[in-house]
């Protein structure tokens, strides 16, 4: 029913099904090709993808997450009944050989050697996460009654007090719904900015002309208004203000110097006598 992919084989003529088996076998060739020729040795070629960003030890450079490499897959033990296997890479920046290791018991990989993990993993009870019932809890939840019924009641606890987060998420995102909406406004919200920087931009070339300046002018913030609003300028006085000053000074001036009066009255009255 479904489409087939067409496959052309060439059979020699000396090609016996029940003496070779397999075109494979006939050419003594692996059905792997070149992944598996290191399979003797339990070694098999894979891609391999980089679980987490790494930090290559031989390059000091960064890996991120994500990037492939042509692998050595070795299956180095067991974690009870699930294989432990190892990956070893070369690193493309640099001759560096990198290997990670599965780790079944923490659902993770290890590094083993040539690289560091860059360490982005934090405790999800820190950032108030549902945690997963762990196999300890569940085996006590099928056998003890009691524990059964705790902790049912803790769980609707965390339930009734997460309920306003996943509330306050939950208005959040029906407030993106509305794509066309929220499209217009930021459309219109851009026209406006756009006729506000127009009419500051023809003000300040304005102003420029006026001034005779050729930098370009920073727009007015509000700290610039505030330290205005401090400074108090006042214009000069005038040729006619500094001589009405002169005079009202001169006009309020004593006739006589301070204590020359007293020295000249006595001498006159010494005179006299």
């Amino acid at each position: 029913q479904g489409e087939r992919k067409g496959t052309n084989k060439y059979y020699p003529p000396d090609f016996d099904p029940a003496k070779h088996g397999s075109l494979n076998k006939y050419h003594h060739s692996h059905p792997l090709r070149e992944r598996a020729r290191k399979l003797s040795q339990g070694i098999l070629v894979i891609r391999f993808e980089m679980p987490f960003n790494i930090w290559c030890d031989g390059c000091q450079n960064h890996i991120g997450m994500g990037v492939r490499y042509n692998a050595e897959k070795k299956k180095v033990g067991n974690y009870y009944t699930t294989p432990v296997y190892r990956f070893r890479m070369k690193c493309h920046l640099c001759v560096n050989y990198i290997e990670l290791q599965t780790d079944p018991g923490n659902c993770d990989y290890v590094i083993v050697s040539g690289a560091r993990r860059k360490e982005e993993r934090w405790d999800p009870g820190d950032s108030a996460q549902v945690l997963p019932t762990t196999p300890e809890q569940r085996e006590r939840l099928a056998v003890d009654p009691m524990f059964r019924l705790e902790h049912g009641v803790t769980d609707r606890g965390v339930l009734e007090r997460a309920t306003p987060t996943l509330t306050r998420l939950q208005e959040a995102q029906d407030a993106w719904k509305d794509d066309f909406g929220l499209n217009s406004r930021l459309r219109r919200r851009f026209r406006e900015e756009k006729k506000t920087l127009r009419e500051e931009e023809e003000e300040a070339a304005a102003l420029r002309a006026r001034a005779g300046l050729s930098i370009p002018l920073l727009r007015e913030e509000e700290e610039d208004r505030r330290l205005a609003a401090l400074l108090s300028l006042r214009a000069p006085d005038s040729y006619e203000e500094k001589q009405r000053l002169k005079r009202s000074e001169i006009s309020q001036r004593s006739w006589f110097a301070p204590g020359g009066t007293a020295r000249a009255g006595g001498g006159a009255l010494k005179k006299l006598a």
